[in-house]
């Protein structure tokens, strides 16, 4: 389901995967097709999730993701690109804060990392 185009506001970019998912995702979201918090591509920077994700503007508190809620902090996010890991951690407790919203995040970031090397 790609695009017949790239978007112009993608038209700049060098990696042509990245611009024709950004598309293909905008479309999807547009058509209410593809909830924006399970995008493998990452609208506001324009790029993949797996480079981008450790932007506080991908904090939302509200929802969890990235977030600590016992220690109200948010979370560091490692990605390890040659193995395809990402792990999230409390800097505060050490810990991973289990919730649905940072599976999520974890779970975008290595769908994110398998679409860039597809």
């Amino acid at each position: 389901m790609r695009p017949v185009v790239v978007r112009e506001r993608y038209a700049d970019l060098t990696d042509l995967r990245l611009a024709l998912a950004l598309s293909t995702e905008d479309s999807a979201e547009e058509k209410n097709d593809l909830d924006p918090l399970e995008r493998t591509t990452c609208y506001t920077h324009r790029r993949w999730p797996h480079h981008r994700d450790s932007s506080p503007l991908h904090v939302l508190v509200v929802t969890g993701h990235r977030w600590c809620r016992r220690c109200e902090c948010a979370v560091s996010v490692a990605i390890d690109e040659l193995v395809g890991d990402v792990s999230l951690t409390c800097p505060k407790c050490g810990e991973m804060p289990a919730s649905a919203a940072n599976r999520q995040v974890i779970r975008c970031c290595r769908a994110s990392l398998a679409a860039a090397t597809e």
